[in-house]
């Protein structure tokens, strides 16, 4: 179809107007005197949004959150952990001299909750206590900083412990988790060490002894100085030598436990290597294939209700050594050993089951053989479940037991149930430590699992933390 030119299509376009009558003369003056008569009424009056207009506001922090807010469910579960460490600690007593400390429960409670939303920052934390209702309505007025709530994380590490160990065994008392079957799995997270901070002996050395050279120098200037201002500057900076000075002193204590790792792997002694801001990091492949400086955090769940019963930091990479302890420490929390123990393929030495088979039975992957050449030119096929004659019992068991397709229904389980909990963790923000030491570290570690337990504690067995079982409390939680 050929397209119209543009003459074509400006008489085109007239003749749809033919028909209709052309304007008066006095329409047209009369549609110009009311134009001229709209503009001289002046600008149009509109309601324009004034921000910084002052509001008084008549509410309390009670009415700023709905009955079943996720900020009322931790506060509840705080009100009933015993605490009491946390309050013997403090020296504001009576008529004693000092200001009143920050309740503990506050402190504790904002973690929980600024856990539960993925937020890892005190800096941001102290913010939303300033400017989110929820944090507001946990302070109730108390003014935190981010000085406080950085020391209450990293300084709980035994309240964490025995607060995981009261939670579990009230579940189990009441009925709500069962010892059945226990799934155990590692995860690798980056700690906060520089990979440009791990040198060898010699260098460790070295920087000790300017180290400490550094710290003397300080000192000496100290006393010499007779400001006040200056004085405070300078023991600023002394204490900031003396952590460097014992950061590094660490890292020489730690370098023989790393150089027998290196040897059992094949490697040098002389190449192993410390971090002198972290000595309790260790250099680890990480899920990406990359090695960057991490730690190694081990979790026991239930695989019936997916509540953590066992947690542990260690400083190894390998899986190989932490069946049988985290075995034994479910047992001392509990009072029993699980029935069933699922692990994956990074587990089970021969000495980890011996030591765990005599507490639960094992339920992990056997590994394929070895070529066996039985003639020249020819490999001898072996059968992965048949013992071998240097098996002990446990081993022998373990492997039959492998073989049937029961062993394989129950071990599906670990999958569900590790995995989980692991990406659970990660989606909370557990990717990287904000900490440095493994003290430290552990009681990040902690906050992150009673965090967990306490959404699973809701649905399990709510009367426990004193939170309704009705549809909205209930969506509440496991949101």
């Amino acid at each position: 179809m050929p397209i119209p030119t543009e003459l074509e299509a400006q008489a085109a376009e007239a003749s749809l107007f033919d028909e209709l009558p052309l304007p008066s003369a006095e329409q047209v003056q009369q549609a110009q005197a009311k134009a001229a008569a709209q503009r001289g009424h002046g600008t149009p009056r509109l309601l324009e949004p004034n921000r910084r207009q002052i509001e008084m506001r008549a509410s309390d922090l009670e009415s700023l959150l709905v009955a079943d807010h996720r900020a009322r469910l931790v506060w509840g579960y705080v009100l009933r952990q015993d605490l009491g460490k946390l309050f013997d600690a403090v020296k504001a007593r009576g008529s004693n001299a000092g200001r009143a400390a920050i309740d503990p429960r506050i402190l504790f409670a904002l973690w929980l909750y600024a856990t539960l939303e993925g937020i890892g920052s005190g800096r941001e934390v102290a913010r939303l206590s300033q400017e989110h209702d929820a944090y507001r309505w946990i302070c109730g007025g108390v003014s935190v900083n981010y000085h406080a709530l950085n020391d209450f994380r990293s300084a709980n590490e035994a309240l964490m412990d025995e607060l995981l160990t009261d939670n579990v065994a009230a579940l189990a008392a009441a009925g709500a988790i069962s010892l059945e079957r226990v799934a155990q799995d590692g995860m690798r997270v980056r700690a906060d060490a520089g990979a440009a901070s791990f040198r060898r002996k010699a260098s460790l050395q070295e920087h000790l002894s300017e180290a400490g050279e550094l710290v003397r120098t300080l000192k000496e200037q100290a006393k010499s100085d007779p400001g006040q201002a200056k004085r405070r500057e300078q023991a600023a900076k002394l204490r900031a030598a003396e952590e460097r000075e014992e950061r590094i002193r660490r890292a020489l204590e730690q370098l023989p436990e790393v150089a027998a790792a290196k040897k059992r792997k094949g490697g040098k002694e002389e190449d192993a290597r410390a971090s002198t801001t972290d000595p309790d990091a260790r250099v680890m492949k990480m899920g990406d294939g990359g090695f960057r400086p991490a730690v190694n955090v081990q979790f026991a769940t239930t695989c019936n209700e997916q509540v953590i019963v066992g947690m542990d930091v260690v400083k190894a990479g390998s899986d190989m050594a932490q069946l049988a302890p985290m075995v034994e420490q479910v047992e001392q929390r509990l009072g029993q050993a699980p029935g069933q123990w699922l692990v994956d393929g990074g587990f089970p030495s021969h000495e980890q089951i011996d030591a765990a088979a005599r507490k639960t039975t094992i339920y992990a992957p056997v590994p394929e053989p070895k070529a066996n050449k039985d003639e020249p030119g020819k490999s001898a096929q072996q059968d992965k479940h048949e013992p071998k004659p240097g098996d002990s019992p446990a081993v022998a068991a373990w492997r039959k037991r492998m073989a049937s397709e029961e062993a394989a229904e129950i071990y599906k389980q670990r999958a569900s149930t590790a995995e989980c909990v692991n990406a659970q963790a990660r989606n909370r923000g557990l990717l990287r430590m904000p900490v440095r030491g493994l003290a430290k570290i552990k009681s990040v570690v902690g906050l992150f699992v009673l965090a967990h337990n306490l959404l699973r504690m809701a649905a399990l067995a709510p009367q426990l933390i004193g939170w309704g079982t009705s549809p909205s409390a209930a969506g509440a939680s496991a949101a």
